[in-house]
């Protein structure tokens, strides 16, 4: 392969798609307007654009994540400007959700990547996780509509509720609630916790939740 034909098969695409894959890895996005981007996930942009990092989650496009193990804020970018921003994650695989006026996600905080900034949330955690978390579970709930960015380790697998789900392996949920179970004949070999003692229950008969084939930490 010669320069020309290396430059020609990774450039990145040229249309006019708000959410766009260059790759399995990389989310392009078209900004006009404003944005929600994970903070330090952005590889490289074209065009006006500025960056600002948030830090609390109160009032509007302000912020993201309360930090687990040290309850410090997690800044978000709010992306300002007319031109093109390209996200990644830790070569993470990115998956893309539209969400309409009634459709609403939470999503495991690790996993987001980039939201649409008409897309309201909020922050919450499950408190009964805090033995496998430290802090708690922290997830968060987008209400559409817009599009949504997230990211897995590997393909994601999605489940129809019932099902039980490893809380470290779970990324998203809709139209269903978790409960949390203590499995207390799951212990490592040693004596030592397990994290797939705590078990996530979702019940009913509508929604889905969303598994990734890796266990955060």
């Amino acid at each position: 392969m010669d320069i020309d034909q290396f430059k020609t098969q990774h450039a990145p695409s040229e249309t006019d798609e708000m959410f766009q894959l260059e790759n399995s890895y990389t989310l392009d996005i078209t900004v006009q307007g404003s944005m929600m981007a994970k903070a330090g996930a952005m590889i490289a942009y074209t065009g006006d654009l500025s960056f600002t990092g948030q830090a609390t989650p109160e009032g509007g496009i302000t912020g993201f994540l309360k930090e687990a193990a040290t309850g410090e804020g997690t800044p978000v970018m709010h992306i300002e400007g007319d031109g093109h921003v390209y996200l990644a994650d830790h070569e993470k695989k990115v998956q893309i959700i539209h969400l309409n006026d009634d459709d609403a996600l939470t999503v495991n905080g690790e996993d987001i990547l980039a939201f649409e900034s008409q897309i309201s949330y909020e922050i919450d955690k499950i408190d009964s996780l805090a033995g496998a978390f430290a802090g708690g579970f922290t997830n968060v709930y987008l209400q559409g509509p817009g599009y949504v960015a997230l990211t897995t380790h590997g393909d994601p697998l999605v489940f129809e509720p019932p099902v039980t789900t490893d809380p470290s392996a779970t990324v998203a949920w809709n139209k269903t609630s978790p409960s949390v179970e203590i499995n207390k004949n799951l212990s490592d070999m040693i004596g030592q916790e397990s994290g797939e003692r705590f078990q996530m229950n979702f019940n009913g008969t509508e929604g889905f939740v969303v598994v990734q084939p890796y266990e955060e930490l």
